[in-house]
């Protein structure tokens, strides 16, 4: 594949909420606003880059009995970087995502890329896929959290949408709102990706008849 196909891969075919329903607890636990969502997201996104960034680069030199073991290791290291470095410089965000930065070392989606794609690509490979993958989470991750603080508070990344007279509907800020939530956003991404096939297929059947009559 190429770069684009690594990327659009990453961030839609196979992205790790919408298509693989991995890291589901970040994803239920802190999408309360678009901003947790987007923070939560970005931290992912910097543990996905140094992991796939390592595992590539030394993906000849680790023994294939201790992979895994070696990964989460490497996965580790990159969560308590971005920990501190949140804690130093985004202290009240850090105190919002609280737990959930720690568990980013066994979120399936990191592990997942570093054993199927980044132990077996080139490095450059690995890096769109980091940014891809990550950035298909953190839009997941935006996503469920603009439409649970919208519905929830009439607001977006804090700013009011439908006016001070909007009643809150705590229903969106709860867990049961965020499953609601996600199964509609589920169900709109399962339409689209419907269209987009049948768009491809009627492509691919246009380009099968113009092959068929440049040969007749």
């Amino acid at each position: 594949m190429n770069k684009s196909e690594v990327f659009f891969d990453g961030f839609w075919h196979n992205n790790a909420i919408f298509a693989q329903l991995l890291g589901m607890c970040p994803l239920l636990g802190v999408t309360t606003s678009a901003e947790n969502g987007f923070w939560m997201g970005a931290a992912t996104m910097l543990v996905l880059l140094g992991s796939n960034l390592v595992v590539s680069l030394i993906r000849g030199v680790i023994p294939k009995n201790v992979r895994i073991p070696a990964y989460i290791t490497i996965i580790a290291a990159f969560v308590t970087i971005v920990g501190m470095a949140m804690n130093a410089w985004m202290h009240e965000m850090y105190l919002v995502l609280g737990l959930f930065i720690p568990l980013i070392v066994v979120n399936c989606a990191i592990l997942g890329r570093a054993e199927a794609f980044a132990s077996k690509n080139s490095l450059s490979d690995s890096l769109v896929d980091a940014i891809a993958v990550g950035a298909g989470f953190t839009f997941a991750l935006v996503l469920l959290g603009g439409v649970r603080e919208l519905f929830g508070q009439g607001e977006i990344f804090g700013l009011s949408v439908f006016g001070s007279s909007y009643p809150d509907m705590l229903m969106f800020i709860l867990p049961p709102g965020a499953f609601i939530a996600l199964g509609f956003i589920l169900a709109g991404v399962n339409l689209i990706n419907r269209k987009l096939k049948a768009r491809a297929e009627q492509q691919a059947q246009l380009v099968q008849n113009e092959a068929v009559e440049a040969q007749s």
